[in-house]
């Protein structure tokens, strides 16, 4: 499955390209200066180039990468890059967090292929969110596609974009995607009350990706090669995150663990904007059952329990406060609160699984 879906990511990444198309002077040199940006384009940083007609690749230094467990948005699929300049490199901390050089940006494209089931063709384009990092502070900037799928231009309020597309079984779906505005994008990247990337981890990042240029290669050991990553067999040390979409990577508490880490552990943390919550979502807490919410009361009740009296009711989904969130579209009761519009079948699904599993008793 891994294989299969990083091959179509290479095909969808040469399309992706050659709709961000420069001018032939922007030709392996991107335009970054930390004192001017943001800029009023995408393009104006030339972080692609154009080759011929049939595709293009990302300008030198500039490259893609793919979590294992990606972030859900309302079934947008997603092409994902990173450029640092050549003079710096990232760096890895105890806990496996890279941790990026001044000057880094993350670049991030949302994007709907009109029919899911042939993902390669026929493209919307959305937005494309960078994430730069200026004097060890991260800021992000949002530019928004034209119709034309010719230009993106810098929005800092966001916007609604009406999207439709055909799934894989050939349903029609319809949403009305929300572009965030600058405070909300705040909002999700909050540790500490500091702005930080949320998805480039090592464990998340451990994994092969086949590259523009027909190679494959672990995604960690590619970017030491490029002289992004500083040295040191963090393959090995950091385990890889299951793939949720996978069986073959994990049983389905490691899926539906990953799953929730990747989707609700950026709030649902002790450094996260939800700390008070005392529910920590992820992999880091499987040994304390409370703090992933199992017979744990909520710390406020009210619209957003559903009238359920725990976080999870080991056996019981359908008794459980975690997924009447999930599946709620209702503003003032769905989680995630924000970067969804309606609920994600197939996450819910994974999950409603693992709490069937679960064994215990909360007792009255």
């Amino acid at each position: 499955m891994r294989l299969i879906r990083y091959s179509l990511y290479c095909l969808m990444l040469t399309a992706l390209l050659w709709q961000c198309r420069t001018a032939p002077g922007n030709v392996g040199a991107v335009k970054f200066d930390p004192a001017a940006a943001p800029y009023p384009k995408l393009s104006d940083y030339a972080f692609f180039q154009a080759l011929s007609p049939n595709g293009a690749v990302p300008n030198a230094g500039v490259l893609p990468y793919e979590p294992i467990t990606p972030l859900f948005t309302d079934y947008a699929h997603k092409a994902r890059y990173v450029w640092m300049p050549d003079s710096v490199q990232a760096t890895v901390d105890a806990d496996g967090r890279i941790l990026f050089p001044d000057h880094t940006v993350l670049i991030k494209t949302f994007y709907y292929p009109a029919d899911f089931a042939r993902p390669d063709q026929d493209w919307d384009l959305i937005e494309t969110r960078l994430l730069m990092k200026r004097d060890g502070e991260w800021d992000a900037y949002t530019y928004i596609w034209n119709d034309e799928d010719t230009e993106a231009e810098l929005n800092l309020v966001g916007d609604f974009k009406p999207v439709s597309w055909a799934d894989e079984q050939g349903l029609a779906r319809t949403v009305e995607y929300a572009v965030p505005n600058k405070n909300q994008c705040k909002s999700c990247h909050n540790q500490n009350k500091k702005l930080l990337p949320i998805g480039p981890k090592v464990r998340n990042l451990n994994a092969a990706l086949t590259y523009p240029d027909g190679t494959t290669a672990n995604q960690l050991e590619r970017w030491q090669s490029a002289g992004k990553l500083t040295a040191g067999n963090w393959a090995a040390q950091f385990a890889p995150l299951a793939d949720w979409d996978d069986p073959k990577t994990g049983n389905i508490a490691d899926r539906a663990l990953a799953y929730l880490e990747v989707n609700c552990g950026h709030c649902h943390h002790p450094e996260g904007p939800a700390h008070t919550t005392g529910l920590y979502l992820g992999t880091d807490f499987q040994e304390y059952p409370a703090q992933l919410g199992i017979c744990k009361s909520p710390v406020a009740a009210g619209k957003g329990s559903g009238g359920r009296q725990f976080g999870i009711q080991p056996g019981q989904p359908d008794s459980s406060i975690l997924l009447y969130r999930m599946e709620a579209d209702d503003p003032g009761v769905m989680m995630p609160e924000i970067g969804r519009a309606v609920p994600h079948k197939e996450g819910i699904a994974l999950v409603r699984e693992w709490i069937k599993g679960l064994e215990g008793d909360c007792g009255k």
